[in-house]
């Protein structure tokens, strides 16, 4: 069942297949020739910029000058594009300067040309143009505060809007008087496409009040940089806003449906929610639950899709998928014999590691035991790797070119 786990998890990734979607939009769109003189401006920015930036080029009309922007591990040649590749998931200075050549490529569209945007997710931390007069170390320690602090993926893209020049359609800005238009693959749940990398084509999520509301209310406010809680503190000028054409080509629940799909004759195969947020501990809680209530029908595939958070409370390395696969081996008892489950990250990493989540059963806390350490010890420490590498039960996959958040799927033998 363990293999039947990582075929699941595959088909869902397939699904997501950044090509695929963008080959599927221009069949069902084609794309309009430019204006005599016009030029097309294509921009990628994500972790699946090589494939959709690769696909979108077969299909758009000369002139056109391509420009790509990924994380370092996804770094690919894209023939006729110029890639670049940054920081993720805290930015870096590789990531400003390739957002600043974004903008000077946008600063150049006329009226007579076309902007096309490739999003993806992971765009937010790889283009981090800082509002005057915030400096890179500023975003960069907002970014560390967001990741720890258990915040949602819309809640903590509410924050980065206000802080950055190319987020909450900036780009739009940038390309005006250009018309845009997005081909967007969500990483978010529920396909806000204002979340999805932090949303360059779309109006902001809020405004800076709603952004220091939530930071107060949270106990944030007060660890940020000076020069951002100024910025924050500072009347908000009005912004012209401009509109593109934004069309959502892949999310997760297109990936969960492969999985269902992929199940053979004999399994009963359901997908539990494609809203699996919050707090990793609850998130255990739901699943085992959810298997409780499955009762006994026989091979039972429940399938989950979302993106929980993590608290942050020690020093070691994991990632959100790992500390859930970690968190259901912990309530295994509560299970039917010979169970498996599975959580990983469709992009093929999970926090700062080169895993992609975890594939655990009955056995792990045993594994875990047998190799001299505790897995409570290491889980009070934020240690998910390191507890499912002593099991022989990280999830390794590499990168995957595409994100649609997380899947999760817990094999019952009936």
């Amino acid at each position: 069942m363990r293999a039947l786990a990582r075929q699941l998890y595959d088909r869902a990734v397939e699904a997501a297949d950044p090509a695929r979607a963008v080959h599927q939009h221009f069949a069902d769109h084609p794309p309009a020739d430019t204006v005599v003189g016009g030029h097309s401006y294509v921009i990628a920015i994500g972790k699946a910029t090589p494939a959709m930036l690769g696909e979108a080029l077969r299909h758009i009309p000369g002139p056109v000058t391509a420009l790509g922007v990924t994380h370092h591990q996804n770094a690919q040649e894209v023939p006729g594009a110029r890639i670049l590749t940054a920081g993720h998931p805290e930015p870096d200075q590789a990531g400003l300067d390739a957002g600043r050549e974004v903008i000077a490529l946008l600063e150049k569209a006329g009226p007579d040309d076309r902007v096309y945007a490739l999003i993806s997710g992971g765009g937010s931390a790889l283009v981090p143009v800082p509002r005057s007069p915030l400096t890179l170390a500023d975003k960069q320690a907002v970014a560390r505060i967001l990741l720890e602090s258990g915040l949602g993926i819309t809640q903590m893209n509410l924050i980065r809007q206000q802080l950055s020049d190319l987020k909450g359609g900036g780009f739009l800005r940038h390309a005006a008087p250009a018309p845009v238009t997005a081909l967007i693959l969500s990483d978010v749940i529920g396909n806000e496409l204002g979340a999805i990398a932090s949303g360059p084509t779309t109006a902001p999520l809020g405004s800076r009040a709603d952004a220091r509301a939530l930071l107060s209310d949270r106990g944030l406010l007060d660890r940020l940089p000076p020069a951002v809680r100024d910025l924050l503190e500072t009347p908000q000028e009005p912004d012209p806003q401009h509109a593109a054409e934004n069309h959502l080509i892949g999310s997760n629940e297109i990936s969960l449906e492969a999985m269902r799909r992929a199940l053979g004759d004999g399994w009963t195969a359901r997908i539990v929610s494609d809203r699996l947020v919050g707090d990793v501990t609850d998130a255990a809680d739901q699943i085992v639950q959810a298997a409780a209530s499955a009762g006994s029908i026989g091979p039972t595939a429940l399938i989950f899709g979302g993106e929980t958070t993590v608290q942050l409370r020690g020093t070691g390395r994991g990632g959100r998928n790992q500390e859930l696969a970690l968190r259901v081996a912990l309530q295994g008892d509560s299970l039917p014999d010979h169970w498996v489950f599975l959580s990983g990250g469709t992009d093929g990493r999970d926090g700062p590691t080169d895993a992609a989540g975890g594939i655990v059963d009955g056995g792990t806390l045993a594994r875990i035991g047998a190799s001299g350490q505790d897995v409570e010890t290491l889980l009070a420490n934020n240690d998910s790797y390191a507890a499912l590498k002593a099991a022989g039960d990280l999830l390794i996959t590499g990168a995957t070119g595409t994100n649609v958040a997380d899947v999760q799927v817990l094999l019952l033998p009936g």
